[in-house]
């Protein structure tokens, strides 16, 4: 039998502040989404909290690389830990952020263990890197680069395991139709990438299905599931730090997310970037929480449960 253990991992290292003086307030994603009983109703077991450094970019300025860096990595190493003993013992971890720098420590855990895919389900790639943007700095916008090795050692070669993710084991969902320029490198780096308008052209559920089946062959281990909230439309989801219209609807997000989870190659999932500060009425939380339970619904019977 096959267990879910909720992690909590309330890093919000990777974001720039929202306003002068002020934190991202993504940490609170965990105990938004515990508040609406996420690890009861998923019928989970409890794997605690890794208590983040304090969020200080000192006096970091622009060109200086990723800030938070050292603080970034030291997490990293001791998510990576707690990760790996859960996917080592066949539990499926799964890990509520933070900001998407978390992700960083589930590549780095699975590295150790073998290779492993990411199915990153997000607004946009995270895919910014020296090679095409000069505003390097949040690692919440990076992550993807960095795991695939691009950019500052400290981060990319954690433990001398550069990279932790081949750039063929990486599939992307639910990026808007309009980032031409984004889109157009991870097409030459032979990395696919799903849309808004291709999930609604060719269905969510046959899209992710057959993606789970792509993973499932002996060279690859398995494969690990990357939600950020952002990539639910504004309408729904207002409580991110870069809402861009056009998004999935959540109904959408759920077809996408069950044949994946689903999957006996699945090792885990995390949840980024739902801002609490951003949704006094806690409306957009608990739709969140809903999505994320909704999409475990086949999961039990499938695994033992």
């Amino acid at each position: 039998m096959r267990n879910i253990v909720v992690l909590d991992a309330p890093s919000n290292l990777g974001l720039r502040p929202p306003a002068p003086g002020t934190v991202p307030g993504c940490y609170k994603l965990a105990g938004a989404l515990r508040e609406q009983r996420i690890v009861q109703r998923l019928h989970a077991l409890e794997g605690g909290v890794v208590v983040p450094p304090r969020y200080d970019r000192g006096d970091w300025q622009g060109g200086d690389g990723v800030f938070n860096a050292a603080a970034i990595a030291s997490y990293t190493v001791r998510l990576a830990d707690r990760i790996e003993s859960h996917v080592r013992a066949g539990d499926l971890p799964v890990v509520l952020g933070g900001d998407c720098s978390i992700q960083l420590g589930a590549s780095l855990a699975l590295r150790r263990v073998g290779r492993y895919g990411l199915a990153a389900i997000d607004a946009s790639p995270d895919f910014r890197h020296t090679g095409n943007s000069d505003r390097i700095g949040a690692a919440g916008g990076e992550e993807v680069a960095l795991a695939t090795g691009r950019g500052q050692e400290d981060l990319t070669n954690l433990e001398g395991l550069r990279p932790y993710l081949r750039d063929e084991d990486v599939r992307f969902f639910g990026i808007r139709d309009e980032f031409e320029e984004d889109r157009a490198e991870l097409a030459a780096l032979k990395i696919p990438v799903v849309t808004v308008g291709d999930l609604r052209e060719w269905g969510a559920d046959a899209l992710a299905r057959a993606t789970a089946q792509a993973f499932e062959i002996p060279e690859i281990d398995g494969f690990w599931v990357h939600l950020d909230a952002d990539v639910l439309d504004p309408s729904v989801m207002p409580a991110v730090d870069s809402p861009d219209p056009e998004g999935l609807l959540p109904a959408e997000l759920t077809s996408l997310l069950r044949p994946l989870l689903a999957s006996p190659s699945c090792v885990g999932l995390n949840i980024t970037i739902y801002d609490p500060d951003l949704d006094p009425e806690g409306t957009a939380g608990a739709l969140l929480t809903d999505i994320v339970v909704d999409a475990f619904t086949t999961w039990s019977a499938g695994h033992g449960q």
